[in-house]
């Protein structure tokens, strides 16, 4: 699996790309600047695509804009931004296009190796990698709203920011200790009461429940 990386502190920078390979990615470019990561992915035309949101010269949105400007020219292109920081707004612009194989995730999730390196492959699989504190910005605010996220129950809750995040059925029912029949049972509960339709591809859902979210 073919990566190119955009960062713009070097030790970061290297940290991950030995982190990756270690883990049996193949790390073909890294990048320090958006111009630069957006000249390697053109030249390596990678499978994934992972950058910091802050990147030079003014280390606001820099490398968001470049993931954004990416996607747009290869709708196609698993992309994976990194935050040191929650930002709603940032996790909206990435996902409003509602294209498959997308994440935004939090610098220190990096520490956990193996569910950091599970949500690339998914989201390379053209799945969506949501962090947790993200999703949990998205469902609070929808709550604040209205539209229906206010009458779930807590249990329907905690299922809904489960499948935001791309968790599979028996993820979820891992997480939450329940059987998978249980948590089909709640997803078609909260498909109802958000006014879904119903997928039975996991992706699909994902996109559905983030549509909502997210509008």
């Amino acid at each position: 699996m073919r990566v190119v990386i955009g960062e713009d502190e070097a030790l970061l920078r290297q940290g991950l790309a030995l982190l990756l390979q270690q883990d049996g990615f193949d790390v073909v470019a890294a990048a320090a600047d958006g111009a630069d990561l957006e000249a390697a992915v053109d030249a390596h035309e990678p499978d994934l695509v992972i950058t910091d949101i802050r990147m030079p010269p003014s280390f606001t949105d820099e490398g968001l804009a470049a993931a954004v400007r990416i996607r747009r020219r290869r709708p196609s292109m698993p992309v994976v931004v990194l935050s040191q920081h929650v930002q709603r707004r940032y996790a909206e612009e990435l996902v409003r296009d509602g294209g498959a194989g997308v994440g935004y995730l939090l610098k220190q999730r990096i520490a956990d190796v193996r569910t950091f390196t599970a949500d690339l492959r998914r989201v390379v699989r053209g799945g969506t990698a949501l962090d947790p504190d993200v999703v949990e910005i998205m469902v609070a605010r929808a709550r604040m709203l209205g539209g229906g996220v206010e009458a779930l129950t807590p249990r329907q809750r905690e299922v809904l920011a489960l499948m935001a995040q791309g968790r599979s059925n028996a993820a979820i029912a891992a997480e939450l200790g329940l059987s998978e029949k249980a948590i089909v049972q709640h997803t078609s509960n909260i498909y109802d009461m958000l006014g879904l339709a119903v997928h039975a591809d996991d992706h699909r859902r994902v996109l559905a429940v983030i549509h909502y979210l997210t509008h």
